[in-house]
């Protein structure tokens, strides 16, 4: 961060911990409905409680003068908002003057039309969701998803000069046969790729406990397959980062189950209500919506202040017979992941 811009009143938690990152969900809907995210029937937020771009705007910059660097922007699916792209590219105008980064996470599906238009905003790099690349699966999965549409925007992106990521969610008895082709799919493209462990939100379409797949059995699995050296790279999320000798990739794992992350949280959430959540697996959280529709600039600047003072340490998922229930009944694509 550049010395003018330093924050006077950095956002710090109670443990210390620095708030650098924001995850913003521009929307709650989603042109699919994955099975470990979401129910197949959905009720959505009425687009009076959605927060607008005006107001996302100046949430975001309340954030960037506090400190924070890194801002993505997720759903639900981020790109069915209508005219997002005003969004990202008044977004992309901080890049420079306080924020570092601004990132997207997608599904893909419509990825070929705005490939083009993130990269002249200023995006650089963007994670896209795949489970599979068998296109029955990836239906299955996904309930009514066309794995050539995404497939077709990485395309597009690629060609546009984006990074891509891919994120994975491993399910046992789902996909987990498909994790070192996909390994060798993505890394033979120039992709990286992120395993994540299912976590516990939301009444969705899949026996958790049976497809549930501890990431440190399947990175001790690949170990003896490939050759792993761990690195220190750091995107300011929560992966851990292994180098594949064999593919030449990057291969990264998110294990908010087996081995959770809290201790280096440096992360907030902001839904597309205005409900700022303070940790993915708790319910603490801070109405953003109501503080600046109510008070203004002001108003909101207190609620960072008390978000920091109420941010608990971390989460406790649990996953088995005797706790089959969901930790939390909001699901992922309330809170974006």
């Amino acid at each position: 961060m550049n010395a003018v811009t330093s924050p006077a009143r950095p956002l710090v938690d109670t443990f210390g911990r620095h708030i650098s990152y924001l995850r913003i969900s521009v929307t709650d809907r989603c042109d699919f409905r994955c099975v470990y995210c979401m129910a197949e029937d959905m009720t959505f937020l009425p687009k009076k409680d959605v927060l607008s771009f005006e107001e996302i705007e100046a949430i975001a910059g309340a954030f960037i003068a506090r400190g924070v660097t890194k801002i993505r922007l997720t759903g639900g699916e981020p790109l069915v908002r209508r005219d997002i792209m005003e969004l990202v590219t008044t977004l992309g105008g901080r890049i420079g003057h306080g924020l570092d980064e601004l990132t997207l996470t997608t599904n893909g599906s419509q990825l070929r039309r705005h490939a083009q238009g993130l990269a002249d905003a200023g995006v650089r790099r963007l994670n896209v969701s795949l489970d599979t690349l068998d296109a029955e699966r990836f239906r299955a999965i996904t309930r009514r998803g066309r794995i050539a549409d995404v497939l077709d925007g990485i395309d597009a992106a690629q060609a546009a000069g984006l990074a891509i990521k891919i994120n994975m969610v491993a399910m046992r008895g789902v996909n987990d046969d498909e994790i070192e082709p996909m390994m060798a799919w993505a890394h033979g493209r120039g992709m990286g790729l992120t395993l994540i462990e299912g976590m516990p939100l939301g009444e969705v379409g899949i026996d958790r406990v049976d497809s549930y797949l501890p990431l440190r059995e399947l990175h001790d699995l690949l170990a003896r397959r490939y050759t792993l050296s761990k690195l220190d790279k750091r995107t300011g999320g929560p992966a851990r980062y292994v180098h594949v000798a064999e593919t030449n990739g990057v291969l990264g794992f998110i294990t908010p189950m087996s081995h959770n992350f809290c201790e280096s949280c440096n992360r907030v959430r902001l839904t597309a209500a205005g409900q700022l959540y303070l940790c993915l697996g708790q319910d603490d959280q801070v109405n953003l919506r109501d503080a600046l529709r109510d008070g203004g600039p002001a108003a909101l600047d207190a609620a960072l202040d008390h978000a920091m003072l109420i941010k608990p340490k971390g989460h406790d998922f649990v996953i088995d017979r005797s706790r089959p229930e969901p930790a939390l009944g909001r699901h992922m694509s309330v809170t974006g992941g």
